[in-house]
C-alpha cells in the first residue's frame, strides 16, 4: 500500500509539474489522487479541506505577511548602494575587495529582502559591472555574486524559518533565527576565503573605496537600515516583543526609515506595496495549505513511516542517515523551491533525525541551507540563471568557475551537519 501510494503521489506530481501546472495545484492534485486510493471522494475532499484550513489557522503565520511587506518597503527604499558602501568599509585593501563587498552586501540585503534573487540583482547589479570594469573576469564576478546570493535566505528575518517552525512544532523561531545568523556568517566567510584566494592567484587589482564618501557619511546612511536586524533580534532576545510582534515592528521601522529618513518612498507607493505583499503572502499561504494536504495524504497512507523504515532499515549509523538526507535534500533543492520543499519533506525527515537524537533546530538549519544551495545549482536553480543574466554571461560558462564555490559551500554544509556545536552554541547560549 505505502509503495503504491508513494508512486501515485510522485508520478502525478511530476507529470503535472512537467505540464507546467503551478506547484501548489500540483501538490493538491497529487495529494487527492493518493487519498482516493484509500478513502472515498467525498471524505477525501472534506478531510483535505479541514487540513488546509487548519494548517493556516496559526497565529505564528501572521509574521509572514509582515516580514514580506517589510522586505518590499526596504527593497523600494533604494538601500542597495548604501549597503554596498557600508560593505566596502570592511573590504579595504584586501585582494578581491569588490568581490568581498558583493558577498557582504548580498548577506545584508538578502536578510532584509528574504530573497536570493533580489540580492543577486540589487547588489550584483551594482558590483558585478564595477568588478568587470576594474579588470575582474566576468565569470569570477558572476560566480561570487551567485554563490553568496542565498546567504540572505538563512540570515533572519527569514520566512523559511517561520514555515519550518510551523511544521516542526517544537522548533523555536528565536532559536532558528539565532542559528541562522551563524550559518549565514559561515557561508559568507567560506565564499570570501575562496574569492580572496582566487583574486590573489589571478593578481586582480586592489580597488580603493570611493574617498568622496567619508566613513561618517557612509555610516549615517547605512546603519539605520542595518539596525532593522538588530532591533528584531534584540527585541526578541530582551523579551520586549515576540518573533511575531517583531514582524509588525519591522514594518513600522521600514516605513519610518523609507518615508522620513531616506525619503525614497512616497505615500502614493504604499498601497501598491501592500497589494504586492498581499499577493506574495497569499501565494505562500496557499502553498502552505496545499502542502499540509500532501502531508496528510502521506501520513494517512503511511508514506513517511515507510521511508523512515527503509532508511533506518538500511543503516543505523547516524553519519550515514544524515548523509542520505543531505543528498536527498540537495537533489530536491535543484528542482524545487525552498518553501514547498520545507513543507513536504520536513514531516518525512524530522521524525527520522529526532529518532537518532538530532535537535529539531539543528535539523531545520542544515536542511534549509541544503535547499538554499539548490537555488544556485543546475539544472533548475533560478539563482544561477539570474546571476548569469546580471553579469551578461552564459550559464554554461559559469559551470567551471562555480566549482570552487560549490566545494566550499558543501564543506560548510557538512560541517554544520556533523558538528552541530558550530551553529547551536548561540541558540544554546541564549537559552
Amino acid at each position: 500500500m505505502e509503495l503504491q501510494a508513494g508512486l501515485i503521489l510522485l508520478v502525478v506530481f511530476m507529470i503535472l509539474l512537467v505540464l507546467g501546472m503551478p506547484i501548489a495545484i500540483s501538490i493538491a492534485a497529487s495529494s487527492m489522487a493518493t487519498l482516493l486510493l484509500v478513502i472515498p471522494f467525498d471524505i477525501a475532499v472534506f478531510s483535505s479541506a479541514q487540513k488546509m484550513v487548519g494548517s493556516i489557522n496559526s497565529f505564528s503565520l501572521v509574521a509572514i505577511p509582515f516580514f514580506v511587506l517589510s522586505g518590499i518597503i526596504m527593497n523600494n527604499g533604494g538601500i542597495a548602494q548604501k549597503l554596498v558602501d557600508f560593505a566596502m568599509l570592511f573590504a579595504g585593501r584586501i585582494p578581491g575587495a569588490l568581490a568581498i563587498t558583493n558577498v557582504i552586501g548580498n548577506a545584508l540585503f538578502g536578510s532584509i529582502s528574504s530573497s536570493a534573487i533580489a540580492a543577486s540583482t540589487a547588489i550584483g547589479g551594482v558590483l558585478v559591472p564595477q568588478q568587470v570594469k576594474e579588470g575582474y573576469d566576468p565569470e569570477y564576478a558572476a560566480s561570487v555574486n551567485i554563490a553568496s546570493a542565498p546567504t540572505g535566505m538563512v540570515v533572519p528575518p527569514s520566512t523559511a524559518f517561520i514555515m519550518f517552525s510551523t511544521i516542526a512544532g517544537g522548533a523555536s523561531i528565536s532559536s532558528l533565527f539565532l542559528g541562522g545568523y551563524v550559518v549565514g556568517i559561515l557561508w559568507s566567510l567560506g565564499i570570501i576565503a575562496v574569492a580572496i584566494f582566487l583574486a590573489k592567484k589571478r593578481n586582480y587589482p586592489i580597488v580603493e573605496r570611493d574617498k568622496s564618501k567619508s566613513t561618517g557619511k557612509v555610516l549615517i546612511d547605512s546603519v539605520p537600515s542595518l539596525l532593522l536586524i538588530v532591533i528584531i533580534i534584540g527585541g526578541i532576545m530582551s523579551g520586549l516583543f515576540t518573533a511575531i510582534e517583531a514582524s509588525a515592528v519591522s514594518v513600522v521601522y521600514a516605513l519610518v526609515l523609507s518615508l522620513f529618513y531616506y525619503k525614497t518612498v512616497t505615500w502614493k507607493q504604499i498601497p501598491g506595496m501592500i497589494v504586492q505583499a498581499v499577493e506574495m503572502s497569499g501565494t505562500i499561504m496557499f502553498l502552505l495549505a496545499t502542502s499540509s494536504m500532501m502531508s496528510f495524504a502521506m501520513a494517512f497512507t503511511g508514506i513517511p513511516q515507510a521511508i523512515s523504515g527503509a532508511i533506518l532499515g538500511l543503516t543505523d549509523s547516524p553519519f550515514i542517515i544524515l548523509l542520505l538526507i543531505n543528498i536527498v535534500l540537495l537533489v530536491v533543492g535543484m528542482f524545487m523551491d525552498v518553501a514547498p520543499a520545507i513543507l513536504i519533506f520536513t514531516p518525512i525527515f524530522l521524525p527520522i533525525v529526532t529518532s537518532i537524537g538530532i535537535d529539531p533546530v539543528h535539523y531545520g538549519l542544515f536542511s534549509i541551507m541544503n535547499l538554499c544551495v539548490g537555488s544556485i545549482t543546475p539544472p533548475v536553480g533560478t539563482g544561477l540563471y539570474v546571476g548569469a543574466s546580471v553579469a551578461k554571461v552564459k550559464v554554461e560558462s559559469l559551470l567551471k568557475p562555480m566549482i570552487p564555490f560549490y566545494v566550499i559551500i558543501l564543506i560548510v554544509l557538512f560541517a554544520i551537519t556533523y558538528f552541530p556545536q558550530l551553529i547551536m552554541w548561540l541558540p544554546n547560549l541564549a537559552g
